[in-house]
């Protein structure tokens, strides 16, 4: 067995290093990059192995690494460690696993033997393992537990590159009637309302600039979720 290990902290690897040859006295190899691009070549040279990979790095993401390692070999068994159990890097993984993988979505203030036992379920087992609070945030971003569906959130990327709402039917082929009824929706879920302000009849918010603000404040969006979806949009655009 062989294990590459993607994280651009040299403490967490070297970490990470020690759970794995505890956790799978049945590996020969543990193989260790300090980036995205640096794991996707290691994953190209080394066809075989099982991946630990961060979610957070420089220069290329632990998601767009792990997507194009998946598009290149789907049966690649990968185990997310990450700070982060936040709505926006949960889509991103839930977006790009194929079907029938076995992965998992461990968080780093997880315990040593969690972290030991999801490493051994993965690689050995084959079996997904996911934390409880990254499941309950998952669920939520399916659609349950007044969570936003896949068009509403897309919707919500949309508005927060700037699209107007033909633009966005166009993109999303809706109506427009759908769009603008799906806005109002995520205006009604994040709580965004046209508020007046007092003794005028100028309204207090532009709610489409508001609810991208609330979105990135309930870590709905971030940086990582913006910058993939703006590459989307610009193969979008050239078509």
């Amino acid at each position: 067995m062989k294990v590459l290990i993607v994280e651009d902290d040299p403490l967490h690897r070297s970490y990470l290093h020690e759970a794995v040859c505890t956790a799978l006295p049945e590996c020969e190899t543990v193989i260790e990059a300090e980036s995205g691009n640096a794991g996707e070549k290691l994953a190209r040279d080394h066809k075989s192995a099982h991946i630990v990979m961060d979610l957070q790095m420089n220069n290329r993401n632990g998601i767009e690494a792990a997507r194009t390692i998946w598009k290149e070999r789907p049966d690649t068994r990968i185990l997310f460690w990450s700070n982060y159990s936040d709505e926006a890097y949960v889509r991103g993984v839930s977006r790009i696993v194929p079907d029938g993988a076995a992965y998992g979505y461990v968080l780093k203030s997880a315990s040593d033997e969690r972290l030991r036992l999801a490493l051994r379920s993965i690689f050995v087992e084959a079996q997904c393992v996911i934390d409880r609070e990254v499941r309950g945030m998952q669920q939520k971003s399916l659609g349950q537990a007044k969570g936003f569906s896949d068009t509403e959130y897309e919707i919500l990327i949309d508005i927060a590159l700037g699209l107007t709402d033909r633009a966005i039917a166009r993109r999303r082929n809706l109506s427009l009637r759908s769009v603008q009824n799906r806005l109002q929706q995520l205006y009604e879920k994040l709580g965004v309302y046209q508020a007046p302000l007092e003794d005028h009849d100028e309204s207090r918010f532009n709610l489409r600039a508001r609810a991208v603000t609330v979105a990135l404040l309930r870590k709905l969006l971030n940086y990582s979720a913006l910058e993939r979806a703006e590459a989307e949009l610009e193969e979008w655009l050239a078509q």
